[in-house]
């Protein structure tokens, strides 16, 4: 973005976001771990676990925060991608001629260049603490590839969990140099109906939804989201809601935001929660004071060693859920996530870059 200040969303502005986006997944990959508390529906719909989060509101206690980031923490993730597919968009959508190997192998190469640090360090971790992975050789080389999603029970492939994150982009990528790209409108359009037509004939907890959303079918809502902002961003009527008064983003905000949570009491409606929270967070932006956005700006910035580097912290202090200091590790975690994704993104610096 050469000139942010010009487009719906500035470089900082999405900075912000991804700061946010990152302490909800670092804060959700930890909670839902513990015992007792009310797991997501992420790749499967479970209506047990809507149930469960509706009691907690109705009848709160301590735990309450750790439900919450339990039970909607893993919106982090859609939010990174509505950001991917808004940052492609701005970035390539007036470049005609745009080879398609070489867009490829850039961004392969800048996911590689972050991800084999974080995977190194995290399997010395992970041999060396209680309860080490058995890695098998095809599996380490498809997750270097970044195709480890397409292969048979991915939830149980992937290790860290969170890699799988690394897939899902490289597939969005492909898609949009092949089919996205200065492509009409419709062509989107058509492929987010596509996906949700593959995921609304599922069962809700059978095993085809769990792999399918592991992949892109899960992304392209908020992906295509995030493009389709960029695209329109110079559109009248989006000039016009930029420019309408403070109360009026707060009042999007806040009923994007109610949304939530009853948008996740019904299969089809959960289907669309990848967009509404992404432009829940896209419509707080408008009203959060830039004073209090600051201290995002730094995380935002190292979002992404602290995305590889979490996992390390989760495996050493998720033992002390074991004898029931939630709070006490949970506390213990943060610190070394922030602390270990300032050294990361140090090291990551200094890998060097991709061109294209």
């Amino acid at each position: 973005m050469t000139t942010p200040e010009t487009h719906w969303l500035s470089r900082t502005e999405c900075t912000v976001m991804r700061g946010v986006a990152i302490l909800a997944i670092v804060l959700h990959n930890y909670c839902h771990w513990l015992r007792g508390i009310v797991r997501e529906n992420e790749f499967t719909y479970n209506i047990d676990n809507v149930h469960g989060m509706w009691h907690q509101l109705l009848h709160p206690d301590g735990l309450l925060p750790l439900h919450l980031l339990s039970f909607l923490g893993h919106y982090g993730m859609p939010l990174f991608v509505l950001l991917s597919g808004y940052g492609l968009a701005v970035k390539y959508g007036r470049e005609e001629h745009l080879p398609v190997g070489r867009f490829v192998r850039y961004h392969y190469l800048k996911l590689f260049g972050m991800m084999v640090v974080g995977l190194v360090a995290f399997t010395m971790v992970d041999m060396m603490t209680r309860g080490a992975f058995h890695y098998h050789a095809m599996d380490i080389l498809a997750q270097l590839a970044m195709v480890i999603n397409l292969f048979p029970e991915p939830h149980h492939t992937i290790w860290p969990g969170p890699f799988w994150f690394f897939g899902l982009i490289m597939q969005l990528y492909i898609i949009y140099i092949l089919l996205i790209h200065r492509r009409h409108w419709l062509v989107p359009i058509v492929l987010v109906m596509v996906c949700w037509a593959a995921q609304v004939g599922c069962d809700p907890q059978a095993d085809t939804l769990n792999y399918l959303r592991y992949n892109c079918i899960s992304g392209m809502l908020p992906f295509v989201g995030g493009v389709m902002l960029a695209r329109m961003e110079r559109h009248p009527y989006m000039e016009a809601w930029r420019n309408k008064a403070w109360g009026w983003h707060l009042a999007v905000a806040l009923l994007l935001t109610v949304l939530v949570i009853p948008v996740s009491a019904c299969f089809h409606l959960w289907l669309w929660g990848t967009l509404i929270v992404p432009l829940a967070m896209v419509s707080w932006i408008r009203v959060v004071p830039s004073s209090w956005q600051s201290p995002m700006v730094w995380v935002g910035g190292v979002s992404a060693a602290m995305f590889v580097s979490h996992p390390i912290a989760r495996k050493v202090f998720i033992p002390l859920s074991h004898r029931q200091e939630l709070y006490d590790g949970l506390v213990l975690y943060i610190v070394a996530v922030l602390v270990l994704a300032w050294g990361m993104s140090m090291l990551l610096n200094k890998v060097k870059k991709p061109t294209l």
